[in-house]
């Protein structure tokens, strides 16, 4: 099966997953009347592909042009998604990535599968350097970020979005809020990144602000509607249930703002467009979005997991880079990862994952606390 895609077909899927979901048909029109959106035209070229996945890719895609072309509802196709703290609209290199996951559709079974790259993860950045996965987007931007991806998990992915973290908290806004289920461990700390975000500070450290008029505290536990700031600092909470749990969280709002986003109207639709496009970098081409919209409803999501696996990761201080999550062995993380987004029982990770997987155990190995 060809696990990468075919361009023409990226756009459904970065509507469905993406916040871009938030758009549907009213994206195809804006996008063809505004430059506001960072189009970023990669060179596919240049995106760091483990070699032996590459010349299967060649080998497939050479088959297939043989035949006659594949219905654009048909296969499966898989994009990057990061998410960055960027309050300035820069949305390129010099960001680390707070938020990496890599979304899948099946568009014959209709299913979304999401899987989050923990941003600690200790792993080869896209150049043979081995640090926390989140500095590839720092060092190289959405480019070495999505060969990052590719070289530790034996994907071929060439597309991207990335969303700032104040497209969230406008796009949020005008869908009218989300609902997600808070619980009374993380409400503190949801209120203390509201601070941090809206407040002023004289001594660097301490941020204030007015509750109910710079921002609005979430009170009580359980299942509410979020407001956009509310989602964000959510979004960002590391305290309770550590970095696993944090990705988690990003993920259930994602799946919230696509279940709120399929009963907006017209209007909210329009209003969600128009406060996220300045706070987007995408290289997809949604020319084709418009024939797509009618199947749109269909999709649900039917996996939520994170990278490295429960039970198949550890932790610890890796020299200077800190407290870093560590696969305990990346070559059976992709095995399973292969298993998770694609059904591949019989997956074989690549050479050159074998040895990216014996790197990071070497590196690793002497430093593991859990």
């Amino acid at each position: 099966m060809n696990k990468k895609k075919w361009v023409r077909h990226i756009p459904l899927l970065i509507v469905e997953i993406t916040v871009l979901i938030i758009a549907v048909g009213v994206l195809y029109v804006t996008l063809r009347t505004t430059s506001e959106v960072k189009k970023d035209n990669l060179n596919e070229k240049e995106i760091a592909v483990n070699e032996q996945i590459k010349q299967n890719f060649q080998e497939t895609t050479s088959e297939e042009t043989k035949e006659e072309e594949p219905s654009k509802y048909t296969g499966i196709f898989n994009i990057a998604f990061f998410g960055v703290d960027s309050r300035d609209e820069n949305l390129g290199k010099g960001n680390r990535s707070d938020t990496i996951m890599i979304c899948s559709v099946n568009m014959d079974s209709h299913e979304v599968r999401l899987v989050s790259i923990y941003r600690d993860t200790y792993l080869n950045i896209g150049n043979d350097t081995y640090k926390k996965c989140n500095s590839a987007y720092a060092f190289g931007g959405p480019q070495q970020a999505l060969g990052m991806i590719n070289m530790n998990t034996d994907l071929y992915i060439t597309d991207y979005v990335t969303v700032g973290f104040e497209g969230l908290t406008k796009a949020v806004d005008a869908l009218g809020g989300i609902e997600i289920d808070v619980t009374e461990a993380e409400i503190k700390h949801l209120n203390n990144y509201q601070i941090s975000m809206v407040g002023t500070t004289t001594d660097g450290e301490h941020f204030t602000a007015t509750a109910g008029t710079d921002y609005i505290p979430v009170t009580t536990a359980g299942r509410q509607v979020l407001n956009g700031l509310q989602t964000t600092a959510y979004c960002r909470i590391r305290h309770v249930g550590d970095d696993f749990a944090r990705a988690e969280r990003q993920r259930n709002v994602l799946i919230a703002m696509m279940e709120k986003a399929k009963g907006a109207s017209l209007g909210s639709l329009t209003d969600a467009v128009n406060a996220v496009l300045p706070n987007i970098r995408t290289s997809v081409d949604i020319a084709d979005i418009f024939s797509m919209l009618g199947v749109i409803g269909d999709f649900r999501v039917t996996v939520s997991d994170g990278f490295p696996f429960e039970g198949m990761r550890s932790g610890g201080t890796i020299r200077t880079e800190g407290a870093c999550v560590v696969p305990i062995s990346l070559e059976n993380n992709v095995v399973r990862l292969h298993e998770v987004l694609f059904d591949d029982y019989s997956y074989v990770p690549s050479r050159e994952l074998q040895v990216f997987s014996a790197q990071v155990e070497a590196d690793t190995s002497d430093y593991l606390q859990y």
